[in-house]
C-alpha cells in the first residue's frame, strides 16, 4: 500500500491531498520535522509539500523526484511559447530598462514571479545573488491560466486558477471549449517535446495570440486549484521513484539527491 508524506506545514491543499490518499486506502504520514525516522515508510511513497521539503524527504528514503530542468522551458518550440523567453540572471533583470515579467528558474519561489518594471522591486544582491538564474519574458496579456496535472503525456484533470491576471477565487468553471483548448495544447506539446512521465503543466491563453505554455511544475509541489485531488494521486505517484529502479525514461528527469545534515 503506498504511503503519502506531507509536509509538516498544513496547508489547505495538503489537508486536501490527505483526504484524497485516505479515500483512496493510502497511509498518510505527516512528519513533525525534516527527518524520517527509518520505519516511517516501508513501501511505496509519494511525497506532498514545498520544494526543499519533498527534496530532503527524498534523499533519506532514497527516492528521485522527476522534474524537468531549468532549461525546458526556453527550449520549447517557439509555437508553444507565443512570446520572447529566456533564462537569465536576476543581475540582468534588475538591470532591464523597461517591463519585463521575471520568475525564478528553479521552481523554488525565492521571490513573486511578476512583471518588473526597470528592475523595482526585485530581491536586493543582499537577499538573491547577482547570478541567481531567472526566467525574463515579454510582457503578455494572459486571458486565462490552466493548471493541468499530466501523466504519459495525457492531462488527467486541469483547472484554470487565473482569469484576466485576477485569482479565479477558487472558481474552478471554465467552458467545453477552454478544457479541450488546453488539455490539446499540452498534448500536441508533449507530441513533440520530451518531458517527464509525471509532471505539472500551465498552459494559457494570450490575448491576440493563441494558446501558450505558461510553465512546468514538480508535481509534488503544485498547488492543486481545483483539480480532482484522486486523479492528482495518480500523477504524484509517478512523479516519485524509487532512485534504484530509475529506467531510461525516468532518469533525465531526477533531481540530484539531497543530503539533510
Amino acid at each position: 500500500m503506498p504511503t503519502l508524506i506531507l509536509s509538516p506545514r498544513f496547508t489547505d491543499d495538503s489537508i486536501l491531498m490527505r483526504a484524497a490518499a485516505g479515500r483512496a486506502g493510502w497511509q498518510i504520514r505527516r512528519p513533525t520535522g525534516w527527518r524520517i525516522p527509518p520505519d516511517m515508510v516501508t513501501g511505496p511513497a509519494a511525497i506532498y509539500g514545498e520544494v526543499l521539503f519533498a527534496e530532503a524527504v527524498a534523499g533519506q528514503l532514497g527516492l528521485a523526484l522527476l522534474d524537468v530542468p531549468e532549461d525546458w522551458l526556453p527550449g520549447l518550440p517557439p509555437q508553444f511559447l507565443r512570446r520572447e523567453l529566456r533564462v537569465s540572471t536576476l543581475a540582468a533583470a534588475r538591470d532591464h530598462p523597461g517591463p519585463v515579467f521575471v520568475k525564478p528558474a528553479d521552481g523554488r519561489k525565492g521571490f513573486a514571479g511578476r512583471l518588473y518594471r526597470a528592475g523595482a522591486g526585485l530581491p536586493s544582491e543582499a537577499a538573491c545573488p547577482d547570478d541567481t538564474a531567472v526566467f525574463m519574458a515579454e510582457p503578455v496579456t494572459w486571458q486565462v491560466e490552466i493548471r493541468c496535472f499530466v501523466l504519459h503525456g495525457r492531462v488527467l484533470t486541469c483547472s484554470p486558477y487565473l482569469r484576466d491576471g485576477h485569482d479565479t477565487g477558487g472558481d474552478s468553471s471554465m467552458t467545453v471549449e477552454e478544457r479541450s483548448d488546453a488539455e490539446t495544447c499540452v498534448e500536441q506539446l508533449l507530441s513533440v517535446a520530451p518531458a517527464p512521465p509525471a509532471v505539472v503543466i500551465d498552459v494559457g491563453l494570450i490575448e491576440g495570440r493563441g494558446w501558450a505554455v505558461v510553465e512546468a511544475n514538480s508535481a509534488f509541489g503544485a498547488g492543486v486549484y481545483g483539480c480532482d485531488p484522486e486523479r492528482v494521486l495518480e500523477v504524484l505517484a509517478r512523479a516519485c521513484v524509487p532512485r534504484h529502479e530509475l529506467g531510461e525514461s525516468d532518469a533525465p528527469w531526477a533531481l540530484p539527491p539531497v543530503r539533510l545534515e
